[in-house]
């Protein structure tokens, strides 16, 4: 499909994921409730049968990087090759710290690629101390620094292996790009339903939150020694990579046990389950401080046992510097 016309304001246009969202998550400041977020959430077990389903879970929605493992599927099939550490980076919406950098380009020399032929948007790391440093002494944004780099330099990587144009990887006829499609509608059990330039210029595609969780358990349970298995023991082995310090996707990898994670800009995150579950939500407003909230009520009312609940959970609201109150979800 084209990319959707941003000039218009058509609000047929709209997903059910955010005209069906119910509240689920509060801002309560001083015990008052002074905003809401509504979203859309699912969970499905390894058969496909509802666990939760809340708002328009059926309805397309841009995942944005939470497609990223499932990007990288693709490019595994397609002939990429990397130690573990490199793949879950491959998967990442990264910190920009410097093991993230240095496994950027890492992946770079192995397959011969020059830092500059990243087609990433440039930008600053996402951590703030890395970006202090950065921007503080006067260098300018780069695409290595900006939290897509790893995915691209892995698509890059692919393109070598597979003898496939680098100069036009990021345009969706590209075999690379056609190839991730593939991929990403098997997995999901659906067609794409629209197709738009992501954040950093690489193709992204619209799926339902159900498709999305389907894909999710579908990895976090894949059969030892498929690519899928291999996607999702990365992520598991090196949750670092896939997010960075502080990173609540990575606070969900290490504290759930066998769980794969991954968050989206707009507020998406999806997470599979080694026992085949998976669970997508998108917080209709794109607010990313509810989307961490409202995850932690979805995996307790599965009763998944995480050590990262307090992480979670943890979205103070303040007045004059101090606490008073927070972003709180709803019981489900």
């Amino acid at each position: 499909m084209p990319p959707t016309d941003p000039t218009t304001d058509d609000a047929s246009l709209a997903s059910a994921a955010l005209t069906e969202a119910p509240i689920l998550a509060y801002a309560v400041r001083g015990g008052f409730r002074e905003s809401a977020h509504r979203a859309s959430a699912v969970a499905l077990d390894r058969e496909g049968t509802r666990l939760l389903a809340l708002g328009g879970i059926d309805a397309p929605v841009f995942p944005r990087s939470a497609n990223k493992p499932i990007q990288a599927l693709g490019m595994v099939r397609s002939g990429l090759d990397l130690p573990a550490h490199l793949l879950a980076l491959a998967c990442a919406s990264h910190s920009g710290e410097p093991l993230h950098l240095e496994g950027v380009r890492a992946i770079l020399a192995g397959a011969r690629v020059a830092e500059s032929e990243l087609q990433n948007t440039p930008d600053y790391p996402l951590d703030e101390t890395e970006r202090d440093r950065i921007a503080g002494a006067g260098l300018p944004r780069t695409s290595i620094y900006q939290n897509c780099s790893g995915k691209h330099a892995a698509m890059l990587a692919t393109c070598v292996a597979a003898g496939w144009d680098r100069e036009t990887y990021r345009d969706p006829g590209h075999p690379l790009q056609q190839a991730i499609a593939q991929t990403l509608s098997e997995l999901t059990g659906e067609p794409i339903a629209a197709l738009a330039p992501d954040g950093c210029g690489a193709p992204v595609m619209a799926i339902s939150l159900s498709g999305l969780a389907r894909a999710f358990g579908r990895l976090a349970a894949a059969e030892p020694g498929t690519a899928e298995a291999k996607i999702a023991d990365a992520m598991r082995a090196h949750p670092e990579y896939v997010g960075g310090t502080g990173r609540d996707v990575t606070a969900v990898m290490r504290g759930t046990p066998g769980a794969i994670a991954k968050d989206g800009a707009e507020a998406v995150y999806a997470v599979g389950l080694p026992d085949g579950r998976g669970i997508a939500l998108k917080v209709a407003d794109g607010a990313q401080r509810a989307r961490p909230v409202i995850l932690a009520a979805v995996l307790a009312k599965l009763g998944v046992e995480s050590a990262a609940y307090e992480k979670l959970r943890d979205a103070p609201l303040f007045g004059h510097g101090e606490p008073v109150g927070g972003i709180v979800a709803v019981e489900l």
